[in-house]
């Protein structure tokens, strides 16, 4: 058994969103931006005395103002922008600066650090292919500044920093435009793939439960209805004794007992469907009935199951609700043995006075060592090419288990090893529903 085995997911495959990055989250930042620029250039210049290139550095703000206007004007306000649009709006604003920077001193500008701002928005939401442009622009403009820029105004006699000097202040950009965008979007990407994985998992915990819960209010239905079904059909037999043959409610009685005995069918046929049978949404049920019913599925998947009882059980046999959360997340565990198993999977049970044990161990290669300590964890999968795989079977599988109090542990003995571990009262822990 291996995580890249295929997972049991009745889940549709989950896609990220094209857009993460709100149009009106974006402009409203601009603007900020906007307000603080203009607001810095004219207190420098009129209020501390500095001659700034005003008119050059107000037209470049302006740019930034008229973008944002033709965005409020042409998109929707609620649009949210994809990678591309996102990058070549960030991609402009750092031109923006640049340009703003030129007219003001370039590296010896102390407004220089604003630079990585646009590459920390870039981390934090966009993909890897953008981020990396973008961080590699941060790194052409602070080079082109280091070489191109008019000087920095000063009240009295121009300072002329020395070159060691600007090449520390580019060292110190270019290693944090780099640092922070592999540190920032490594950390978003992880949260983005966990939130990715456990929407996957909600979502097929969700079917699961929904289907358990259809079948149980069909089942429900179908009893409830019997009873009055049975009445109907015996009064319409008592009639067809009594009324003539030849008597004009002749043919509807004939008519009421034939479909009442159609609806007698539909409801016995309604019971016996498969995903009906054995529902036991309240009944307390054996552990090893418990497994045996998430094995039945897989009965004709061409790999022996072997269910075993460990000779060292000590105490009464637990018992528990069949729930979707053990259903399902067992479940993804067979079939994951199944998958690479050669000939057969061994499911031993173990149970004392503080804790059940459930080990699924299969006959197959095991689990490579490259993915041994990152199992459990979300879209990690050693099969490619795989259509619709996405790596979730055993994060899912575990994410489930763990909602009933369980612990996972992966292992290589001979094959590949699950060992699921419950403390007893968390398994039982709805003992007190016998009494419903």
């Amino acid at each position: 058994m291996s995580e890249g085995q295929a997972p049991v997911s009745t889940a549709a495959p989950i896609r990220r969103p094209e857009g993460r990055l709100g149009l009106r989250t974006l402009i409203l930042i601009r603007w900020i931006a906007v307000v603080g620029q203009t607001a810095t250039i004219l207190i420098v210049h009129f209020g501390f005395g500095f001659a700034l290139p005003v008119l050059a550095c107000l037209s470049v703000v302006a740019l930034t103002a008229l973008s944002n206007l033709m965005l409020m004007f042409r998109m929707p306000a609620r649009a949210r922008l994809r990678d591309k649009g996102a990058a070549l709006l960030l991609g402009f604003d750092m031109l923006q600066l640049g340009m703003l920077l030129y007219l003001t001193g370039g590296l010896e500008n102390p407004f220089l650090i604003l630079i990585l701002a646009p590459v920390t928005v870039a981390a934090t939401i966009l993909s890897r292919g953008p981020t990396l442009g973008l961080t590699t622009l941060a790194i052409v403009l602070v080079t082109l500044l280091a070489f191109f820029r008019t000087p920095l105004p000063w009240t009295d006699a121009a300072v002329a920093l020395p070159f060691p000097y600007d090449l520390g202040v580019w060292t110190a950009l270019c290693v944090a435009s780099v640092f922070i965008a592999a540190y920032i979007w490594s950390v978003a990407d992880e949260a983005r793939r966990m939130s990715d994985a456990l929407a996957a998992a909600e979502a097929s915990l969700s079917r699961a439960q929904n289907v358990s819960a259809l079948g149980g209010l069909a089942a429900a239905a179908a009893h409830e209805l019997g009873s009055p079904l049975a009445t109907i059909a015996v009064v319409a037999k008592e009639l067809s004794r009594e009324v003539p043959p030849d008597s004009p409610f002749a043919e509807d009685v004939a008519l009421l007992i034939s479909q009442s005995d159609r609806c007698r069918d539909i409801l016995a046929g309604l019971s016996q469907r498969p995903d009906m049978a054995g529902h036991r949404p309240l009944e307390l049920v054996r552990f090893s009935a418990l497994v045996a019913q998430a094995c039945e599925v897989y009965r004709d998947a061409g790999v022996a199951l072997d269910i075993e009882t460990d000779p060292g059980c000590a105490g009464t046999e637990p018992e528990a609700p069949e729930t979707s959360e053990f259903m399902h997340g067992v479940g993804n565990l067979i079939q994951n043995a199944i998958q690479f198993a050669a000939e057969s999977v061994e499911l031993r049970l173990f149970w004392n006075e503080t804790e059940v044990r459930l080990i699924v161990r299969d006959d197959g290669p095991g689990f490579p060592a490259s993915v041994l300590a990152s199992l459990g964890e979300p879209y990690i999968s050693t099969r490619s090419g795989a259509e619709g795989h996405m790596g979730l079977g055993v994060f899912i599988a575990q994410t489930l288990l763990e909602v009933d109090g369980a612990k996972l542990h992966f292992a290589n003995r001979g094959g590949a090893e699950v060992v699921i571990r419950w403390p007893r009262d968390m398994f039982e822990r709805n003992v007190g529903l016998r009494g419903i």
